[in-house]
């Protein structure tokens, strides 16, 4: 009886021994997940005031919304705002 107790007690062991780790990696991933759903969104960020750098030059130059927004692809109620001074 004793060896089957101690059995069952090695086994409860293991199983929270996998839980704990299966917890450790879920952490893991999620913080990977997070790091990298930042670092998109900064990309994006970047990319559209850049964009909007490009916008605001063109349409200094007298260039029109149409093309303005062919080239860069921004929606034309963001170019509109920023013909306005």
């Amino acid at each position: 009886m004793v060896d089957l107790a101690t059995e069952a007690s090695e086994v409860l062991q293991e199983i929270s021994k996998d839980e704990i780790e299966k917890a450790r990696l879920l952490i893991e991933l999620k913080a990977e997940l997070d790091y990298q759903s930042k670092h998109v969104h900064a990309k994006r960020e970047g990319i559209k005031k850049g964009l909007i750098k490009a916008a605001r030059r063109a349409l200094s130059e007298g260039a029109s919304l149409e093309f303005v927004q062919k080239i860069t692809g921004l929606d034309t109620a963001t170019i509109e705002k920023l013909r306005k001074p």
